[in-house]
C-alpha cells in the first residue's frame, strides 16, 4: 500500500437505498465533536461520527453551510500543519 492510500473503506446508504463506498481520508476532532472524511471517485463529504469507542456509527450532516464550514476548517489546519 502507498503512503497516500486510504486505510479503510465504509459503504454509506443514502435516503434512496443507493449503496456507495467511500474511503476515509481523514478523522479528526472540531469543537468537541468527531468527524470522517469520505471519498469516491466523484465526490467527498464529511459525516459526524457518534457513539462510544467499540461502538461508533456515522451520521450526515444534513446542513450544506455546516459541512462546508467543517470542510473548509480541516483544509485550513492540514495547510498549517502537513503531514511530514
Amino acid at each position: 500500500m502507498r503512503h497516500n492510500e486510504p486505510r479503510d473503506y465504509v459503504t454509506i446508504e443514502d435516503e434512496q437505498g443507493n449503496q456507495k463506498e467511500f474511503a476515509v481520508e481523514a478523522l479528526f476532532d472540531m469543537e468537541d465533536k468527531s468527524y470522517a472524511l469520505l471519498r469516491s471517485k466523484d465526490e467527498t463529504i464529511v459525516m459526524r461520527v457518534e457513539g462510544e469507542e467499540g461502538d461508533q456509527y456515522l451520521v450526515g450532516i444534513t446542513d450544506p453551510e455546516e459541512s462546508e464550514a467543517i470542510l473548509d476548517a480541516y483544509q485550513i489546519a492540514v495547510e498549517n500543519a502537513p503531514a511530514e
